[in-house]
């Protein structure tokens, strides 16, 4: 029996049985932090990065002269380095990889790692790692605002690889291809979000209009305006006392505010044994409070909390909604306020324009039908993204 304790990953590839290698990042990488000095945009020039551009380096549309190239970088980004965010109120540990031999300034908020041992690709992956999440966490300074970790303090993060380069290449390789998926149905998710936007803009009339710019045929009749309390039921939200709510999914669904929806929909987050406001499955759920004008479904009975409201309301008012808090309508309400939110008679007085039930029926099953193709896609995309994170637990120690 072997004594080796060394570790070894869950998922590996077939031909690969040997214990994986353990460091200090500074043992098998070079690592450096970015210009200290204020940068001086300039219109063109050299690109600058910071910890807001990390993911998109090749886009930050901001530049600094040559001249302060040459004189703040002693140590010029090459292609294949990695830049990770070391101070940030976000994420530190965010990283990218530079492509291209072409310049690159960037600032002190973020390290450039260059590995000298191991893949540079296998590094990158390693860096978003629980694991190595983890040797950052415990090196972070979290009283700093905004959070950081000292450029030092990097290098003594461990890191654990395979001795075989071939292997480290497929691991690296294994997760480019990882990536580009995700980025491929990020931007399919993109797209379709902007085509149903082009949709809302042409298919219901622009302010003063009386008629949209693109119609279903049979219908020519003028839209009418109305006052969203005339055509809907409203019910406005009231808070259970907080010693009700629970964590029993046996309990009432309690919505409070936007934390309870994702993607236009009701998620169960929180819940309560006592009822005050109510809202059936199929009610429209509209935020009152900061964000005001967020808008879902429900697909389940649910206890409203003051942060809401409920709507019965068809498709075809969600959609309308969804335009008006896309346009800013709700803004009116809470400019200069301290607390941003929207009263019942807000609600109930806001002008909408509808047309024919049968145009309505048709418009909001039109857009329904995009919303589910838009949900698809989303669900897609969230399995490949929970699909990498697996793989990032299993097939590194």
């Amino acid at each position: 029996m072997s004594n080796d304790t060394r570790p070894r990953p869950e998922i590996r590839f077939p031909g690969f049985t040997e214990a994986w290698e353990q460091s200090k990042l500074g043992e098998v990488a070079e690592y450096y932090d970015g210009t200290h000095q204020t940068p001086k945009y300039t219109k063109s020039g050299i690109p600058f990065v910071s910890v807001e551009n990390i993911q998109n380096i090749l886009g930050t549309g901001k530049y600094i002269s040559e001249d302060d190239f040459e004189t703040n970088f002693k140590i010029k980004p090459k292609k294949n380095d990695i830049l990770m965010t070391r101070i940030t109120a976000g994420i530190i540990g965010d990283t990218a990889i530079i492509t291209n031999d072409s310049p690159l300034a960037y600032y002190v908020s973020l390290a450039l790692i260059r590995s000298k041992k191991i893949n540079f690709l296998y590094l990158e992956k390693y860096i978003n790692t629980p694991y190595f999440k983890h040797e950052l966490h415990k090196r972070i300074i979290h009283t700093a605002f905004p959070k950081k970790i000292n450029l030092v303090e990097i290098g003594q993060c461990s890191v654990s690889y395979p001795k075989k380069e071939s292997e480290q290449k497929q691991i690296g390789q294994f997760f480019i291809q990882l990536d580009k998926s995700i980025a491929l149905h990020q931007r399919k998710l993109d797209l379709l979000k902007e085509t149903k936007k082009g949709f809302l803009q042409k298919m219901f009339p622009k302010n003063g209009a009386k008629v949209p710019e693109i119609r279903f045929s049979g219908f020519t009749e003028d839209w009418e305006q109305r006052k969203l309390g005339e055509i809907v039921q409203i019910t406005m939200g009231q808070s259970p006392n907080s010693e009700n709510y629970t964590e029993n999914p046996e309990d009432y669904i309690l919505v409070q505010g936007n934390a309870d929806m994702k993607n236009n929909r009701v998620v169960p987050r929180v819940w309560t044994t006592q009822i005050t406001k109510q809202a059936e499955k199929g009610d429209l759920i509209l935020s009152v409070r900061a964000p005001v004008g967020d808008i879902g479904k429900t697909d389940y009975d649910v206890v409203l909390g003051r942060g809401v409201a409920a709507i019965k309301g068809n498709d075809f008012i969600f959609q309308q909604l969804g335009k008006m808090k896309e346009s800013g309508y709700w803004n009116r309400f809470s400019t200069g306020s301290t607390f941003e939110s929207i009263k019942s008679n807000d609600i109930r007085e806001a002008l909408i324009t509808i047309p024919t039930g049968e145009e309505q029926q048709k418009i909001g099953t039109f857009f329904k039908q995009l919303d589910d193709t838009i949900a698809l896609h989303q669900r897609k995309l969230d399995l490949l993204k929970e699909t990498k994170k697996g793989f990032l637990q299993k097939m590194f120690v």
